[in-house]
Order: C-alpha cells, then sequence, then structure tokens
C-alpha cells in the first residue's frame, strides 16, 4: 500500500536545495523578469496615460459635451437650443498662412478664433500672465492675437510686434504657453495662433465653402447625463451633421493611438518572455543536470517521481516568483519615469501610482511561461530511473516525460494562450500572434534540427578543427535546438522591423518626393479660380496646374444601416469617422484604376452615383449597386455605387475617398483646390508669396514640409520600435548566455581533454570559433528568411506597397547574429581553457 506524499517532504527537501544558492539561475531569473517588466511596464504607463485622460476628460473636451460642425456655424434656433441647456462655448478652428507686416516671411497656422466665455473648463496659460480677454480685445482699431512660441521664431516676431493674418492685421500680444483642451494630434500642419471671435471675420478667411470647423462646448447643469441629452438633440435637429463628443471619447485619436501602441507593445513583451521561456526551460535543465547525482542518491534511498518531482518544481515556482517580483517592481516603478519623461509632452498629467490589474496579468503571463517551460525537464528528471540518472554525468538525459506532466505542460500553454487572447483589446490580432508564435516556434525548432542534421551529415572533414566543431552541433546534450529558437526569433523581430522601416523611409525620401506636387492650395473661392489659374501661370517655374471642387461630407448610412450601427474593418473603420472630402467629376481622376463597375458617360444627367474607394468598400462590406448616404452640409444624399476605384495616395495627388457623377453636388456650397508642381526649388517660395498676396484666405500647404514631418515622426516612431524589438533580442542574447553557462562543465571537460591529447590553445579556440560561427550564421540565415518574409507581407498586404529588400539589413543583422555568438561562445571558451587540467583528472 502506497502512503500519500506528505505536502511538507518536498518543501523541506525544495528549502534546503535553495540554500545551495542561484548558481545556473541566474538567466532564469534574468528571462523571466525581463519579460516580465515588460509587459509590467507597458500596462501600467498605458493605464496611467488612458486614467489621465479619464480624469482630465472635462478640460480635454472643453465641457460636458463637444458638438462640431464643418463648413457651417450653428443655426439660431440651434445656438437657442445649446443655450437653453447650459454654458456655451464656441470655437471655430481652420488652417490659414499668417506673415509678417512687410511680407518678408510667412508660415501655416493652426487658426482657433474663441468666444468670451471661452474655456468653459480649464485656463489658458500665457506668457507674459494676463488675462485672455485682455490679450484678444481690440485695442486702437487693431485686435489681438496670442501665438505658440514657435510661430514667433519663424517670423522672427516680439510680443507687441504686429502680422498680418487674411486682410487683417493683428498684435502678437502674449505666448500660447498652454492650451486646455489641444490634445496630442499628428494632423497639425503648424503652430497654434488663437483670436477672438469677433476678429475672425475682419480676416476675410470665412468663405462659402471654407474649410471650418465650429465646435460647441456645452457644460450641462448638475445632475444631467450627456446621453440622453444627445438624444433628445438628435431628435430635434436629425439632420444638422453634427459630430459630437462626451467625456468617454474626450480624446479618440490619442486613446486609440495609446490603446494600439499599447497592444503592440504587450504583445513584444511577450514574445520576449517567451524567449525568455526557452532559457527557463534551459536553465532547469541545466540545474537538474547539475543535481543527476543528488536526484539518483535520493531515488536509491527511496523517493517516489512524486517527491522528486514536487521538490524540484517547489524550487522553479520560488525562483520563478523571486524573478516576476522583480520585473513587477520594474514595471511598477514605469509611470514615474513616464511622468519625468514625457510629462511635459503631454496635455493632461499622468497619474503615479500603482495600477494592479496590469501587474497582476504581468505577474500571471510570468509564472504560468515559467511553469509552461519548467514542466518537460522537471517530469523528464522525475520519471527517470537511478541507474539512468547516474549514467548521466557523461550521457545527457533523453526521452519524453509521463503523460500526465505532458498533458499538464499542454495545458499551461493553452492558459498562456488564453490569457494572450483574452486580456488584449483586439482579440483577432492576438489570436493571429499566439498562431504565428507557434509556427515560429516550429519553424525555428525543425529549422535547429536542420542545421544538426547537415552537421551530422556533412561526414568527417580532414580539418580536425571543423570535424569537432560539427560533432559538438549535434552532439547528446548540444544546445543547438534552444540557441537557434530563442535568438533566432530575436533576430527575426528585428530584421522584420527594420525591413519595414526601411521600405517606409524609402517611400517618404524617394517614391514621394518624385510624384508629390510642391504645393497643395485649400479654400480658393470658385470667383477665384481664374485668378489663381493666371498667378501660376506667369510663373515659368510652373509646370503643372490642376484644380478641382471639394465639398465635405461625412458617411451617415450605408445600405440604410446607421453609419454608428456599422461593423467594419478596422482598416476601414477611420472613414466613417469625421468628415470627408467630395467631389464630382465627368472623367475619372488621373492614376484611378477602375477595378468594379464601369465609369459613367460624360454627359450623365440621372440618379446620384458615386465611384468609391474599393480598399474602404471591402473594409464596409458593400460593392457595386450598395448605396451610402452622405450627410452634405446638414443635407441627406443618397448615392448608388457605380463603380470602385484602387487608389494609390503615396502619389499625393488629389484624390477623393467619393466621387459624385456630375449632376449632384455642383449646386452646393465649396471650395477649390488646386496643386501645383514647380520645376525649380527654388521658385516655391515665389509660387507662394504671390498666392497669399493677391489671395490672402488661401492657404498653401508645402507638401515638402509636410513630408519632413512626417520623416521625422517616422524616424522618431522608428527608433521606438527597434529598441522595442531590441528587447525580444536581448532575451535571446540571455538564453545564449545561459546555454554558454550551462555547457561550462561539458567545455571544460571537453578542453582538457584535448589539452592531454596534445591540442593546443589556439587550435581548441579555432574549434569553438567554428562552432559558434556555424551556429550563428546558421541562426542568421533562418532568421533572414523569416523576418524578410514576414515584412514582405506586412509590406505588401497591410500598407499595400511594393517591396524592396533591403540587403544592408540583413547582412547587418548576420553580422551581429554571428557576433554575439562569437562573443558569447569566446567569452565561455576562455573560462574553460583556463582551468588546469590535474584537479579534473583527479576528480574523474
Amino acid at each position: 500500500m502506497t502512503l500519500p506524499l506528505p505536502l511538507h517532504l518536498p518543501l523541506r527537501l525544495a528549502r534546503r536545495e535553495l540554500r545551495t544558492g542561484l548558481k545556473g539561475f541566474r538567466i532564469f531569473l534574468a528571462c523571466l523578469a525581463l519579460g516580465v517588466a515588460a509587459i509590467a511596464a507597458v500596462g501600467s504607463v498605458s493605464s496611467a496615460m488612458m486614467a489621465g485622460i479619464e480624469g482630465d476628460a472635462r478640460r480635454l473636451l472643453g465641457g460636458d459635451v463637444d458638438l462640431r460642425l464643418v463648413h457651417r456655424p450653428a443655426d439660431a434656433a440651434e445656438r437657442a437650443f445649446l443655450e437653453a441647456s447650459g454654458r456655451v462655448s464656441a470655437v471655430a478652428e481652420m488652417r490659414a498662412m499668417a506673415r509678417t507686416v512687410d511680407g518678408s516671411a510667412r508660415t501655416l497656422v493652426e487658426l482657433k478664433a474663441v468666444d468670451d466665455a471661452y474655456p468653459l473648463v480649464g485656463a489658458v496659460g500665457l506668457e507674459p500672465a494676463i488675462e485672455l480677454d485682455a490679450a484678444l480685445a481690440g485695442r486702437d482699431g487693431t485686435f489681438g492675437a496670442v501665438a505658440e512660441q514657435s510661430l514667433a521664431d519663424r517670423l522672427g516676431l516680439a510680443v507687441g510686434d504686429r502680422l498680418r493674418l487674411g486682410d487683417a492685421t493683428v498684435e502678437l500680444r502674449a505666448v500660447l504657453a498652454a492650451e486646455p483642451d489641444r490634445i496630442v494630434t499628428f494632423a497639425s500642419f503648424g503652430p497654434r495662433l488663437m483670436v477672438s471671435e469677433a476678429a475672425l471675420p475682419a480676416t476675410g478667411l470665412v468663405q462659402v465653402g471654407s474649410l471650418i470647423r465650429y465646435h460647441y462646448r456645452i457644460a450641462l447643469p448638475a445632475g444631467t447625463a450627456p446621453k440622453p441629452w444627445l438624444e433628445r438633440l438628435d431628435d430635434r435637429f436629425p439632420d444638422a451633421g453634427w459630430r459630437p463628443r462626451s467625456l468617454e471619447s474626450a480624446a479618440p485619436g490619442f486613446d486609440t493611438f495609446v490603446q494600439r501602441t499599447t497592444l503592440f507593445l504587450t504583445l513584444v513583451g511577450l514574445t520576449s518572455l517567451l524567449v525568455g521561456g526557452v532559457g527557463v526551460a534551459m536553465a532547469v535543465k541545466a540545474y537538474l543536470d547539475g543535481k543527476t547525482e543528488t536526484i539518483a542518491t535520493l531515488k536509491c534511498l527511496g523517493a517516489s517521481r512524486a517527491l522528486v518531482f514536487r521538490t524540484y518544481l517547489a524550487v522553479v515556482l520560488v525562483l520563478a516568483a523571486a524573478g516576476t517580483l522583480i520585473g513587477l517592481a520594474v514595471g511598477a516603478a514605469a509611470p514615474i519615469a513616464a511622468a519625468e519623461l514625457a510629462g511635459p509632452l503631454l496635455p493632461f498629467d499622468l497619474p503615479v501610482r500603482l495600477y494592479p490589474l496590469p501587474l497582476a496579468v504581468a505577474a500571471a503571463f510570468g509564472l504560468l511561461t515559467a511553469l509552461a517551460f519548467s514542466l518537460w525537464p522537471l517530469g523528464r528528471a522525475g520519471q527517470v530511473q537511478a541507474a539512468a540518472l547516474f549514467r548521466a554525468v557523461v550521457a545527457p538525459l533523453g526521452g519524453r516525460p509521463a503523460a500526465l506532466v505532458i498533458a499538464a505542460t499542454a495545458g499551461t500553454v493553452a492558459l498562456l494562450a488564453a490569457l494572450a487572447v483574452a486580456t488584449s483589446q483586439d482579440r483577432a490580432f492576438a489570436g493571429w500572434f499566439v498562431a504565428g508564435s507557434a509556427a515560429a516556434f516550429a519553424l525555428f525548432l525543425g529549422a535547429a534540427r536542420v542545421v544538426m542534421t547537415a552537421a551530422r551529415r556533412a561526414g568527417r572533414p580532414r580539418n580536425p578543427e571543423l570535424r569537432i566543431a560539427l560533432a559538438n552541433l549535434y552532439r547528446p546534450g548540444a544546445p543547438t535546438a534552444g540557441v537557434v529558437l530563442a535568438l533566432g526569433l530575436g533576430l527575426t523581430v528585428l530584421i522584420a522591423v527594420a525591413l519595414i522601416q526601411a521600405n517606409i523611409a524609402r517611400q517618404v525620401a524617394e517614391r514621394i518626393p518624385e510624384a508629390a506636387p510642391a504645393f497643395f492650395f485649400i479654400d480658393i473661392q470658385p470667383d477665384q479660380a481664374t485668378r489663381f489659374q493666371s498667378i501660376v501661370d506667369a510663373i515659368p517655374e510652373v509646370t503643372e496646374v490642376r484644380t478641382t471642387p471639394m465639398v465635405r461630407g461625412r458617411i451617415a448610412a450605408v445600405n440604410g444601416v446607421d453609419a454608428e450601427a456599422l461593423s467594419a474593418d478596422p482598416d476601414a473603420a477611420w472613414a466613417l469617422r469625421g468628415d470627408r472630402g467630395l467631389t464630382y467629376s465627368a472623367e475619372p481622376p488621373e492614376g484611378a484604376e477602375v477595378v468594379a463597375g464601369e465609369w459613367w458617360a460624360p454627359d450623365y444627367a440621372g440618379p446620384p452615383l458615386i465611384s468609391f474607394d474599393a480598399r474602404i468598400a471591402e473594409g464596409l462590406g458593400v460593392g457595386v449597386g450598395d448605396t451610402v448616404t452622405l450627410n452634405v452640409l446638414g443635407r441627406p444624399i443618397t448615392a448608388t455605387i457605380a463603380n470602385l476605384r484602387r487608389i494609390d495616395w503615396s502619389s499625393m495627388s488629389m484624390n477623393f475617398i467619393f466621387v459624385f457623377a456630375p449632376g449632384t453636388l455642383e449646386a452646393a456650397p465649396h471650395s477649390i483646390v488646386a496643386t501645383v508642381r514647380v520645376s525649380d526649388p527654388a521658385a516655391e517660395a515665389t509660387v507662394q508669396r504671390r498666392v497669399t498676396d493677391a489671395l490672402p484666405n488661401v492657404t498653401a500647404i508645402r507638401v515638402k514640409d509636410a513630408i519632413e514631418a512626417a520623416d521625422r515622426i517616422l524616424r522618431a516612431v522608428s527608433t521606438a520600435v527597434r529598441a522595442t524589438a531590441a528587447v525580444t533580442l536581448v532575451a535571446g542574447i540571455l538564453v545564449l548566455a545561459g546555454a554558454v553557462a550551462a555547457g561550462h562543465a561539458r567545455r571544460v571537460r571537453d578542453a582538457v581533454v584535448l589539452k592531454v591529447l596534445g591540442a593546443t590553445r589556439a587550435r581548441i579556440l579555432k574549434t569553438y570559433a567554428l562552432e559558434y560561427g556555424i551556429l550563428g550564421l546558421a541562426t542568421a540565415a533562418v532568421a533572414a528568411v523569416v523576418g524578410s518574409g514576414a515584412a514582405y507581407v506586412v509590406v505588401t498586404r497591410v500598407m499595400r506597397s511594393d517591396f524592396v529588400l533591403a540587403p544592408e539589413v540583413v547582412a547587418a543583422v548576420a553580422a551581429l547574429a554571428t557576433a554575439v555568438t562569437l562573443t558569447f561562445g569566446f567569452a565561455g571558451t576562455w573560462r574553460a581553457l583556463g582551468q588546469r587540467p590535474a584537479p579534473l583528472l583527479r576528480n574523474e
């Protein structure tokens, strides 16, 4: 009769094992701590940012509700309803050209005209510290203005100087140091310039069809819920075209960016943790290999498989808890570092406190990873008989653990995958990540098998150093599989990110500037079109001018289903948010490729038809013959999709998601947009000056400035992404270091035997250099293929762009892999060569 195993016995034995120290488990702790710290830090900083947005939501929104209209202000009835509901502040925003009085310098600005009630929440910070009303008030026939310091720097102005804004002259009375309702945006084309609502008409910038965004912020009475109030507003003015925001969506662009960035970085952290899991498995195996005599002795004394398994499982769990706690401590401190580094750049205060949920998720990931990668070697050690354990001193253990341990391992891996999906904000994406991780593990394990098989079948080269190096790759206990898997995963991520970044940079640096015009001119009035054309035609360097009418509208419904109720693909959902440019044309746009349906006849006259962007249509699940309802200046227009176009947005030509057939939009108030190409970049300033001097209401957007701004953002994001991807590579390097450390005893024995047989130090070093060089190059070769394939899929399928392989990137990573493996291999070998043969031979 078998007596039940006392619980205290494995715990007592585990405590005695832990008294011997952490030798062999430093890499174990480092791998777990790194992955847990990455996940905990990302989750904590993300939670801090979302808490900051929520805490400052009312200030960021400017009230309890923000209503936006494009092109037109609220009419008398609408304004009366708003004012009866609470305190109201009206703000108008647009892009405009600001220039010095003498016209010697000019720049694009983000213009904001505010009323006397602004701001309803928060305070405007000015330098010198004066009241906003005083800074913007009219004085001696001149209105005041406040602007960001960058505007003053661009135009060479100081407080008290004057500048031209459209037809008006305004005086810069203060520098705008803080704007309570301005959130982080990635579509800002210039510095902020703020004037009073009363000053706006004098500028002449408000024209029919001008792209002006009117915001109405409402502070509702205490106890009034925004959602029911918005429903009453919609019932009262169903066709007004409001775009409402409430406290739940105070920063829609920024919080979406935070959520997507969090998703990406969390998955990168999880990748590093999985790579570290290989190091965990190797560390546990190396530890148990060092305990073979102890385990064999315990078994000879009657210890059962269960006792051995539970004893060393307790050791692993204690150390896993320690590594997890180290990672949690680092992650918990991340909001402090984020507040110091990014705090001044954020429009809200970053709350510095503990965030239990992301820490709990990171801890669960860490413990499950440690368990998933430890059960197999633990179960195998407990399964083997005592005699085989004694033989393991010279012949490493093999075989499989018991079926129960295999099932427990599979269950733990399933829990790890389920946790990754359940805690993700995009479960479909996380599901693909889990599937991709499993495929990558299988692929690299298969690649390791190929490397070992190739080394075995290479025969017996005449060169003894090469012969020994090849044998070391496939001999029993060789770390080849673990190193190829862990280091290969890290290199794959790095190669994929670097190639994606290289292709985007190529688009920005080469293709876009070649195809892009010099300027976009917006807000040209229909009666100014002829004059505009004559101005640019008179400049010899202007090679091409294209003009297109434009109206703003938003998608209200698709096939009769309200836009807010549609379930759209994430890549197309952006088209449902906000207003879009609309145009009409008898002929297809330049470079358009009709991929479904047919273009209408040039003399078409009939019910409304539209041409739709094929990619957006696919994301919305519509095609030729379906209907789309657009709200144009408060009027719903339902049109049938006549054809679908494939649009190359990277050409930076004038492209529109929607193009109407003739006969629908001509009577709507609209403006004209134009693109101008210039043969000599030196003439660009002349083009800008002549157009904006003659037509002050027209805004010039210099494409080169936009490209340079995009390039700066791209470089910053790319640096951050590469740094994050490097975390995975660091985990792989840790695994490599662990493999070298775990094989140190074997390296010492091999070096001593080779010395006794007459090998010189130089020949032994050459042997190990060949071994680690082959291992590094083989790993880099597999990672290059997988990483390049991943980058190709992202660039061609997701980004819909051309892919160009950058061989210098692949070569650099191959060199990095080889250098890393050689460095750590030499480090371990040098220590092994320093051992004297006599003590080891006496012990043997």
